[in-house]
């Protein structure tokens, strides 16, 4: 008998996907005229996103068995993400997402996933493991941790990376994408994401959701405490004040980019899929925070999330024609960077 050799994907990602149906407009959804249909959820998107950069990648999720979910698994392939591992869920629909644009920092969001989304359904023991333990960056959210059986399938995956023995590099990204809709109460998320911390080697996620995972919502201290639970390089996005990312001997910030911003929503997954490039190309920490800061930025500029992610060239050039301040740090000892370091300017 032949058995099939596991494929080692550079990313894998496991969570949420939908259907965005979103306005072509800015202003109330009531008064506008016209939407635009695309593939969305924070972990899709970013596998799409990791994917224009010419990553190979692939997406763990569920849908619907109907047409929004004939839909995402005939477009990811479309973006050069595969869908192996997507499968549907009988009695349940593909989540759908509305969202508002008021520029440039006002964008609700609309969750139709009642009454259960059927990425919440992925179990264990339909996971791809071999998969999982071979790919070079393994990208998962804190809403697959809010609900049975996604939460056990989670910690089973990530106990798969930990046991994991490869000789490559392997990175476990733990987004801590808190929407609040999808939880009983603040204290649950902390809990679950606590475990999930004990695997992850990079954590991202803003000062809100910090807040919620470690207890801070000052970046600097915010960072500290990601780095006191195990992550090897956390991340703090500070919105209009930029973003962070500190190690255990190098902080780095970097002021946001000067633009029109259209729609916000997609800023992150695109971040997101710019930092799975880096970690995989293996670059500094400051060139891979000054390429995530730019992409998040040019998404902004976009109506639409997974079709408005920008290429690496496209990137290269918006640093080029847009920089953006930035301060690298190296500590000289365990206190922050900002207390005993030596500070360099740079612009990218």
């Amino acid at each position: 008998m032949t058995h099939r050799v596991p494929h080692a994907y550079d990313v894998i990602t496991m969570g949420r996907v939908s259907v965005d149906i979103y306005p072509q407009q800015t202003g109330p959804l009531e008064d506008v005229p016209t939407f635009s249909k695309s593939v969305g959820g924070s972990a899709t998107n970013v596998a799409i996103a990791a994917a224009r950069h010419g990553a190979d990648a692939a997406v763990i999720t569920r849908t619907g068995n109907d047409p929004f979910g004939r839909y995402i698994a005939r477009t990811l392939p479309e973006f050069g993400v595969a869908n192996d591992f997507v499968e549907t869920v009988e009695g349940l629909n593909t989540p759908v997402a509305f969202c508002e644009i008021f520029p440039p920092d006002d964008f609700p969001l609309y969750f139709y996933r009642a009454p259960k989304a059927p990425d919440l359904m992925i179990t264990a023991k339909s996971l791809p493991l071999h998969e999982i333990e071979r790919a070079k960056v393994f990208w998962t959210t804190v809403t697959g941790l809010s609900e049975e059986p996604s939460r056990s399938a989670h910690h089973t995956a990530f106990e798969a990376r930990s046991a994991s023995t490869s000789s490559t590099k392997l990175h476990t990204v733990l987004d801590l994408d808190y929407r609040s809709m999808f939880w009983s109460s603040p204290e649950a998320a902390t809990r679950e994401v606590a475990v999930a911390l004990e695997h992850a080697t990079v954590a991202v996620g803003n000062r809100e959701e910090c807040e919620v995972a470690v207890g801070e919502t000052d970046p600097v201290r915010a960072a500290d405490a990601l780095l006191e639970r195990g992550v090897e390089i956390a991340i703090v996005k500070q919105g209009p004040k930029g973003v962070l990312a500190k190690t255990r001997d190098e902080f780095v910030e970097f002021r946001p980019h000067h633009i029109d911003v259209v729609n916000g929503l997609g800023s992150g997954d695109g971040f997101g899929g710019a930092l799975t490039h880096g970690l995989l190309q293996g670059w500094s920490l400051e060139r891979i925070l000054a390429f995530c800061n730019a992409a998040g930025a040019i998404v902004a500029t976009r109506f639409e999330c997974s079709t408005a992610m920008p290429t690496s060239d496209e990137i290269e050039q918006f640093i080029q024609s847009n920089p953006a301040e930035g301060l690298s740090h190296t500590a000289t000892d365990d206190s922050t960077a900002t207390n005993d370091s030596t500070e360099e300017k740079v612009d990218a």
